[in-house]
Order: structure tokens, then sequence, then C-alpha cells
């Protein structure tokens, strides 16, 4: 990865993660695209860490009281009527669980048959559609201190969609939070609040088997190993490790500013301008793959062997064969 490369990585990945135009098919088609292969698991494992830390600082205080609701009520069963706090701290929580769940279960899938960008333009597309049947349909009448938890349900297991690239983890749960007749702003933060656990949970399940990945590289099959890091002969050294922190500061900073911009931009816009331009982004993938300009999947040259991590030394018996060294940039 190259200095420009880990700055334009970061900037898209800050810009996309919270809106409503799916980070994951951004990163997608921009990697391979500009750099002819998937930006690997180890990279999107340290630079989710950004948006992680901008949108917990964001609601800092508010997730501050709603941890002390958790604790100070003890069950989601045992809250009382005014206890808001508490009530959005249980719905939070409880909301991740589906998610959770079946991010495990189909964790496989999700990085290999799922990451197609024949899927991906697809859901780009379908949920700008029901997006608009939620913003023609939802009355957007009730706040967050109207919600219950079955609405935090619904939201929640409408979440588990978001495990299809293209989708969009904030479309896919503001959407549905309009059908729930929320407010677009308040939908938005619930959504938000939403992403917390989630972001948390996958960041650090990646970023623990990144930290692996860099120090038993023997763990990891020749298929996995380049799912990791499909770059140059497929070692992570300290240099490129930089550029992925310094990546995910570029990240978090603008992921941040985006935050801030889009509750305030949904305190008086409907989301219109997101529908648009994830349906004209899905038809220019679809012509794209028409016309061979790019892969329709992550890789499909593994490495024979192993690679190695800059911080364990090959042996003879381990050195990566001479035919393929030229063979992981195609894609």
């Amino acid at each position: 990865m190259t200095l420009l490369q880990a700055i334009w990585l970061g900037l898209l990945q800050g810009i996309t993660e919270f809106l409503p135009v799916s980070s994951t098919a951004h990163m997608d088609i921009a990697s391979r695209l500009f750099i002819g292969h998937d930006v690997g698991a180890a990279y999107s494992a340290v630079v989710q860490l950004g948006p992680m830390f901008a949108i917990i600082y964001y609601f800092r205080h508010d997730l501050v009281r709603y941890l002390k609701g958790i604790l100070r009520t003890r069950s989601p069963f045992n809250i009382p009527a005014d206890d808001l706090d508490a009530r959005l701290g249980w719905f939070v929580l409880l909301g991740f669980i589906p998610l959770a769940i079946f991010g495990l279960l189909l964790e496989h899938k999700i990085d290999t048959s799922f990451r197609r960008l024949d899927v991906v333009s697809v859901a780009l597309i379908v949920l700008a559609l029901v997006m608009l049947w939620a913003e023609k349909t939802g009355k957007r009448t009730r706040t967050l201190k109207d919600m219950t938890l079955k609405d935090s349900q619904i939201i929640g297991w409408a979440q588990v969609l978001a495990l299809v690239p293209g989708t969009s983890r904030s479309g896919v749960t503001i959407t549905a939070g309009l059908f729930q007749n929320l407010d677009r702003e308040e939908a938005a933060r619930f959504s938000f609040l939403l992403s917390v656990p989630v972001i948390v949970a996958a960041g650090l399940y990646k970023l623990l088997k990144a930290i692996v990945f860099v120090m038993k590289p023997s763990h990891f099959t020749p298929q996995a190993a380049w799912e990791m890091h499909p770059y140059g002969n497929g070692t992570l050294g300290a240099g490129e490790l930089g550029l992925f922190l310094f990546s995910t500061v570029i990240a978090g900073i603008f992921a941040y500013i985006v935050v801030r911009w889009f509750m305030k931009y949904m305190e008086n816009h409907n989301t219109y301008v997101f529908i648009a331009y994830r349906i004209i982004l899905g038809i220019a993938v679809i012509l794209l793959l028409k016309s061979g300009r790019i892969s329709n999947t992550r890789s499909e040259h593994p490495p024979t062997t192993t690679p190695l991590t800059a911080f364990h030394a090959p042996t003879d018996g381990q050195r990566e064969p001479a035919k393929w060294k030229n063979k992981h940039v195609t894609s």
C-alpha cells in the first residue's frame, strides 16, 4: 500500500461509514477499480478503529447515561416508564444481538460469496427503492421517547440485512426506523447508537484476527492469508502498519465530521439524495462489470504458500515461489 492509497482509502472509509450508502460497497469498488484487488481484512480491521472512536466520542455523554441506566435497572424487564436512559440503553444492547449471531454464523459467506460486485450493485439499488418506500409511507410522528422494545427489535433484526455488502447498516436501520414512524432525525440517532456495539464488537474481533496474522501467520491457510493482506508478496511489515494507522486517523476525523453533519442534515432534509446516489452507483457498477473494467470477485488467485509477516523471517523451505511474485495484482 502506498501513502496516496492510504490517504484516499481512509478518506473514503471515513466519509461513507455512517452515511446510508454502504462503506463496504465503496471500499470494494474503489479498491478493485484502482488497486486491482480487495484491500484485505487486516487493513479493514485497523481502519475501522477510526470511525469506532469517532462515534463513541460523538455520543460519549449519551452512552455514559445509557450504561448507567443498564447497570441501574439490571434487566430489560424491570425498567420504570420514565427511565428513558435505561430503556434506550437496553434497546441498543438487545438490538445488537441478532446481528452478532448471524454475523458469526455467516462470517465465511460474508467475506467470500457475498462480496461479489453483482450482489453489491443489486443491494445498492434494492435498498434505495425500499428507502424510497419508507420515505413515502413513514408518518415520522414518533420520537425515541415513544420507542418500544418491539420497535427496537424490528430495527435490530432489520440490521441483519446489513451483512449483505451494498445494503448499508445505517441505510437499513434508518429505513426500518422510518417504517416504525420515527422522525428522520430520531431514526438516524437510534441507527448511530445501534452502530456503537456493532462497530466495537466487529472492530475488535477483526483486530484480534489481524494481530494473530501478524504474530502467527502459520495459523492461516494460503487463502485466508491472502484475504488478510493481498499486497506484494503477502508480508505485513512495520511500514505498512504505519500507513494503516495513518489511514485510520484520516477515517476517524472524517467519520466524526460526517456524523455531526448528517445529524444536522436529517433535522430538515429527507434521504432522497442518498436514494438517487445509490441507484446511480448501482447502475454504474453493473456497467463496469459488463464492460470488464472491474473484477466481480475479491480475488481469484491466492498464493500457494502462507505469507509471512515482516516479524517472522522465512526459512528456505518457507520462501515463496518466484512464480507467484507477479500474480498478486491480477484480478
